[in-house]
Parts: C-alpha cells; sequence; structure tokens
C-alpha cells in the first residue's frame, strides 16, 4: 500500500456544533497515535501551548474577557441570592437526582459549576483563535471540568452521601478495593461490565454456523439458514478490525446476524484474527486480500457470481479499498451491493481529534508501534472512553466507587472490552490514509498494486451513520457516500456508533432515522430538512437489501462446500483468543 500526500486543510467548524460539547469528536489518526503513545491515556490531550494561545487571545481582546468575567460575577450573585434560573441539559444524567433541585446548597453548588462551564465556553470562543486551537483548548477544558463535576465527589453527591448514610460508608470501603484493583492493570480505568454475565459461544455470538475457511488473517463462518428458502445472493459481513466481530451477532433478540438470517438473507462473516508481534507485517494490502478471499470462498458455496458485502468501520475502510482495486481491473462486478455501517473514508473535518492529531505525532506512533508489532487493543479502549470521559469513565467512578456498586451486566459493554490488538502495518497504513485524507483524491492510495478511485465503484451502495456517534462524525460518513459511484441511499439513526449496529426493531424502541436516497446536498443542509422516520433502521435495510439479493431458492441442506469444508462450529476460535 502506498500514499501520496495531496489533502488540503480546512477549518471550517460546523455551526451546529457550539460549545465545550464540541470536544465529543474523534478520528480513526488521533485515537490510533494516543493509544501507542499514551497507552490509553487522556494526558495528550491536554495542550498547554493552546492554553498559552487562549491567555494571549484573551489578552488581545480585554474588553470580551472583561465582559465574561462580568457576566460570571453577575451570575454567581444570582446563585447565591438563589435567583439563578440555570439547568443542567435534559440529556445530563449525573444531575438527575431531585436532591439537586429540592436542596438549596446543593442547587446552589450545581449551579455554581453550570456557571463555570458555560463561562469557560465563552471566553475560548472570545479569545479569537484559529480552528484547530479553539478544538484543542475546548477539548481540554471539557476534560478537566467534566472531571471537576460536583457528581464525582463523596461529599457533593446526594446520591453517594445517601448510600454511605445507608451502608455505613461500606460502600466506600467496596469502592476502595475496586479502585485499587482496577488502577493497576491496564487501561486503569473503572470496570464498566461485569464480566462474569457473560460468555462468548453461551450467551453471545450463539447463531448456529459454522467455519468454512480457516487462513493466518481470519475465519470464515457461514450461518444455518432459518427458513427453507432464501435469496439467491449472499451477504457478507466484514467487521471492524479493532473489535471482535461479534458485534454483528451479540445476544439472542439484539443480534443483526440472527434478524437478517430470520428475513430470508443467507449469511456469512469473517472472523479476524487478533494478531500478535509475529504477524505485525499484515497490513491493509493483507486484509484486503483476505476480504477478497473471503468473497471468492462465499460465492463457490453457494454457487453465485456476484456478492453483496456489508463492512462496518475500519472494515469498510478495507473494503472499499478492496472494491477499488476490483474496479481498477474491471472486475467489480464480483461484488452485487456494499454496505457501509459508520464508514468514514473522508477524514477531512473530524473535529477535535483532527486538531488534535499532527504528522509528528503520527510517525511516533507508527514508529512505536512497528517495535512492538502491534497496538494493545486495551490501550484502545482507554483511549475510546477517554473520548466521552462522563459516560465511560466518570459515570463508572461514581457507581464502582464512590457507591460501591458492581458495574452493570450489559452485552455491548462486554463486547467494548474484549479488545483485541491492531497489526502494525495496518496501523501504519490507517494513520497515513487519515492523515493525507487519501481516499478523497483518486490515484492517491493504492492497494494491492492498482491505484484506487472510489467514484469507479459503481454498484448499489447503503450507508448507514449515527447522529450521536463520537468515533465517527456523521457528516463524515455522509461525505464518504458521496464519493462513491452507482445509486446511493444514506440513512442516518439517531443512535450512537454502536447503537447504530445493534438497534432491533421493538414497539419499546425510541430510536429513528432519516434517509436519502440523494445524499448531494452538504450534510448540514440535508439534516435540517429531512423528514424523521420513528423505528429502527433495520426494516428499511431488510427491504433495500431484498431487492438486490436475487430471487428465493430452497435453502441448503447442508453448511460449506466439497472445497470449503464445515469445520468448527461457530463463533469458531479467533474469536476466543485474547
Amino acid at each position: 500500500m502506498s500514499v501520496e500526500t495531496n489533502s488540503k486543510p480546512n477549518d471550517r467548524v460546523s455551526p451546529a456544533e457550539p460549545g465545550l460539547r464540541l470536544a465529543a469528536r474523534s478520528s480513526l489518526d488521533v485515537m490510533l497515535s494516543d493509544a501507542v503513545l499514551e497507552g490509553g491515556g487522556v494526558g495528550r490531550f491536554v495542550k498547554p501551548r493552546a492554553a498559552g494561545r487562549t491567555i494571549a487571545g484573551l489578552a488581545r481582546h480585554p474588553r470580551r474577557a472583561a465582559s465574561d468575567a462580568g457576566r460570571f460575577g453577575v451570575e454567581l450573585a444570582r446563585v447565591a441570592a438563589g435567583h439563578s434560573e440555570a439547568r443542567p441539559s435534559k440529556g445530563d444524567r449525573r444531575f438527575g437526582e431531585r436532591a439537586w433541585q429540592d436542596n438549596w446548597l446543593l442547587r446552589r453548588v450545581l449551579q455554581s459549576y453550570l456557571a463555570t462551564c458555560q463561562t469557560a465556553d465563552r471566553l475560548i470562543s472570545d479569545a479569537g483563535l484559529d480552528w484547530r486551537t479553539e478544538r484543542q483548548a475546548r477539548f481540554a477544558a471539557s476534560n478537566v471540568l467534566d472531571a471537576l463535576a460536583p457528581t464525582n465527589f463523596p461529599w457533593s453527591n446526594p446520591a453517594v452521601l445517601k448510600e454511605s448514610i445507608d451502608a455505613g460508608g461500606a460502600n466506600l470501603v467496596r469502592g476502595g478495593r475496586r479502585f485499587v484493583r482496577d488502577m493497576t492493570r491496564p487501561p486503569h480505568l473503572p470496570a464498566s461490565v461485569d464480566v462474569t454475565k457473560f460468555e462468548v459461544g453461551e450467551n453471545l455470538a450463539v447463531t448456529p454456523g459454522s467455519v468454512v475457511l480457516r487462513t493466518d488473517v481470519f475465519e470464515l463462518i457461514q450461518y444455518r439458514p432459518a427458513n427453507e428458502q432464501v435469496h439467491e445472493v449472499p451477504l457478507l459481513f466484514v467487521p471492524p478490525t479493532i473489535n471482535k466481530y461479534y458485534i454483528l451477532d451479540i445476544s439472542p433478540g439484539r443480534s443483526m446476524v440472527e434478524w437478517l438470517l430470520g428475513e430470508q438473507q443467507q449469511v456469512f462473516t469473517i472472523s479476524w484474527r487478533n494478531p500478535d508481534a509475529a504477524q505485525g507485517h499484515f497490513d491493509l494490502d493483507t486484509y484486503a486480500r483476505a476480504v477478497l478471499e473471503a468473497r471468492d470462498a462465499v460465492a463457490e458455496i453457494t454457487r453465485q457470481p456476484a456478492v453483496n458485502v456489508n463492512a462496518a468501520c475500519s472494515g469498510g475502510i478495507i473494503t472499499a479499498c478492496a472494491l477499488g482495486h476490483l474496479a481498477a481491473i474491471g472486475e467489480h462486478d464480483r461484488f452485487g451491493t456494499l454496505t457501509m455501517m459508520v464508514c468514514a473514508l473522508d477524514q477531512a473535518r473530524m473535529g477535535t481529534a483532527g486538531a488534535l492529531a499532527s504528522k509528528e505525532l503520527a510517525a511516533a506512533a507508527v514508529a512505536e508501534s512497528a517495535r512492538k508489532g502491534y497496538i494493545d487493543g486495551r490501550a484502545l479502549a482507554g483511549v475510546f472512553a477517554w473520548l466521552r470521559p462522563n459516560d465511560l469513565v466518570w459515570n463508572y467512578v461514581v457507581n464502582n466507587y464512590l457507591l460501591g456498586k458492581d458495574p452493570p451486566a450489559f452485552d455491548i459493554l462486554y463486547w467494548n472490552q474484549d479488545s483485541v490488538r491492531l497489526a502494525a502495518g495496518l496501523h501504519r497504513d490507517f494513520i497515513r490514509t487519515a492523515l493525507d485524507n487519501a481516499l478523497t483524491h483518486p490515484g492517491a492510495i493504492e492497494v494491492l498494486g492498482t491505484p484506487i478511485d472510489l467514484g469507479a465503484i459503481t454498484v448499489d451502495s447503503y450507508s448507514i451513520a449515527g447522529l450521536n456517534d463520537h468515533i465517527v462524525p456523521w457528516e463524515n460518513a455522509y461525505r464518504s457516500a458521496q464519493l462513491l459511484g452507482g445509486t446511493k441511499r444514506f440513512v442516518l439513526s439517531t443512535s450512537g456508533h454502536i447503537q447504530a449496529l445493534v438497534n432491533p426493531p421493538s414497539p419499546e424502541t425510541r430510536a429513528s432515522y432519516r434517509v436519502t436516497d440523494d445524499p448531494a446536498d452538504e450534510p448540514e443542509t440535508w439534516v435540517a430538512n429531512a423528514d424523521v422516520k420513528r423505528g429502527s433502521w433495520w426494516p428499511d435495510y431488510r427491504d433495500w437489501l431484498a431487492e438486490r439479493a436475487g430471487k428465493l431458492k430452497p435453502a441448503p441442506k447442508t453448511l460449506g462446500s466439497s472445497k470449503h469444508k464445515a469445520t468448527a462450529k461457530a463463533p469458531g476460535g479467533y474469536v476466543h483468543a485474547s
């Protein structure tokens, strides 16, 4: 794989993202760099230079700074007098206890905290900073203020005070033991899930199937049909390479694999090997070749010339490159359709993380991962957590350490901590591709010896993104869909990165989505005018896929073929490797 450097900077800040919550953005290059250099910690996000430039900017605009300070003083006086109208946002679960509104002292503590956050936001806005420095300053301020929230301290959290009185302080003793245990092992974060309640192959990844191909890079799983008839054209899932595949086959009733089997699809999935130092040479070419090898096996088993493919997150980048290679050699008809789930091929304008990234940092990260042969999956988990600290760090600090409670038993959180390593070669290629935004420039990247032009991929495509995705901003997924040729359908779910995938239809669901068959407008323009449809997007995808999956035929009685024999039962062996 080779990349040319020809990306163009873009300093536009989306007007739809005001305030300190701009920090809740991410991109592939910064996550992979930080995982290597900081071991998943948050230290690199605190930028002294950004702080210095913010102070200098305020010095250049003393009237603005004085006005902000004056407003802060006035608001604190209102708080003290009990006249403040400050309220936390409806979605802020930290302050759900009634005591925050009913108790005069706690209400003033909360309002003082909110006033401080608002003042920090105004000061950064009024400093006249460039885009990159502003994002760095906002991210640092957000992390500091989140850490200092009154809910994070036992003496100012009403739920903790009540529990301490009821339990005679036993909650703090239990929490102290948990704190010592968690801080003595990577990623040095509070446990987010009760791991004793789950086991892969027992209550996770239990859809019946068999491994029909095993290579040094992946296992290919074919699932047993759930109906007497199935669609002719099979569906191949390509999961992320930085997580285990079974997010697509999570718990029964929530598994996309299980649901699509019930909708008469023939379903296969790749299960990636968990690489160690010996597989450090696995690169983008290695994984693109593996996708094509899996496709050929699926085609042979089902006796179909074309295969529909559904690729998620980093698996989508690999699959798009594989299809770009086929388009370059005139063989892209080996795939019937392309589905991209929460995937960014266009890495421009990736928010705060883009501001934190630099080529120097990336070069150091690539050198370090090359020395080790991989990125430790626990470090990646730490990076993901610090990108949403209130939900993934401080929430569990309060629950585990202050309240002394066990973490919840939640299948997605179990999957999230079941980490995998990322091969150094693929890490290097992902970094270079992201920093140069190479996939947006035809011919700027070569995969399997051919230049890649995503516009030459003319199969029908279906792209799904999450409105609240903190890993892949939906605007980037939208612009990524625009890069592809052929007819395009773009769906925006109201959920986040993972909940956009685990989104089963249910009468009780609060999910909704927006959809377009012509993602040509700017993303902000489209989303402002798009109709909102209630429910899960899965049925919409089922209908779209069924139209492109051929006629119904009798389901196969056995799995595999004479060339690709069924061996181990699903979920296979690679998924268990730690």
